[in-house]
């Protein structure tokens, strides 16, 4: 399957070495056009529909995000090619979205790649990145924000306000909702804490993250537990009660 890609940065050596390496490494992709600014970057979207947008964020005058935000539709799929910022990392990562950071490394383009080609052989409207702009649009109302979460079978799109708990196993991560819905993620839960923690998530235990407002009480009687309002019960360990305890204590 040819993958049609267009590449967007604005420095020229950034697009030089990133269509170097993709033909080296990428054969399956051909690089239709490449931009050195936002606005000259939607209209080769519009005018050659690529299937792969390599897009970098940090840009004078308009960001990657800025270009994205002015497009009607996504039908393709986008590769951030950035150098590391907290944020937009962060975003990213809520949306479950690819990133690469610069300088590019080989096997993390190679899966990046791997990973989009299967998804554009469904050809359907880009879900992840219409959350991703959602985000980027409504930072202000945190309760109404979706979390990508990405299982064996599905990428859900789950408010935040409507997890309950999480629980790590390994490498993977149970997500409790409400309505008694469980999803198997396969991230561990570390991962996670970072991208919840702005949203009232509580780290309550190494295996353990809960949404506070869905704290009942604080049991004492064998040892540290949060009763949930669903009945379950959470443990708190040790050297995580000050943290817990000062967290719900602000709300």
């Amino acid at each position: 399957m040819s993958i049609k890609a267009v590449l967007i940065d604005d420095e020229k050596h950034n697009l030089d070495n990133l269509q170097e390496l993709l033909k080296a490494y990428c054969p399956q992709v051909t690089v239709v056009a490449t931009a050195l600014s936002a606005d000259e970057g939607a209209s080769i979207i519009l005018k050659h529909q690529p299937d792969i947008v390599f897009l970098d964020i940090q840009m004078p005058n308009k960001t990657g995000f800025d270009l994205l935000r002015g497009l009607s539709s996504y039908d393709f799929e986008v590769i951030f090619v950035t150098a590391f910022d907290n944020y937009a990392i962060q975003a990213m990562r809520f949306a479950a979205i690819d990133y690469l950071l610069k300088p590019i490394d080989i096997n993390e383009l190679q899966s990046a790649v791997d990973r989009a080609i299967k998804k554009c052989r469904l050809k359907v409207q880009n879900q992840q990145l219409e959350n991703l702009i959602h985000l980027l649009k409504s930072q202000q109302n945190k309760e109404e924000q979706r979390i990508a979460l990405t299982t064996l079978k599905e990428t859900r799109f789950v408010k935040t306000s409507e997890i309950i708990r999480c629980e790590s196993s390994n490498n993977y991560t149970s997500f409790f909702l409400q309505g008694d819905e469980e999803l198997l993620v396969c991230k561990p839960i570390y991962e996670f804490e970072e991208i919840l923690k702005d949203y009232g998530f509580i780290r309550c235990h190494q295996s353990h993250l809960v949404n506070k407002k869905f704290v009942k009480s604080w049991k004492k009687e064998y040892g540290d537990f949060l009763l949930l309002l669903n009945g379950s019960e959470v443990p708190v360990s040790r050297n995580k009660k000050d943290t817990v305890k000062k967290a719900l204590e602000t709300g």
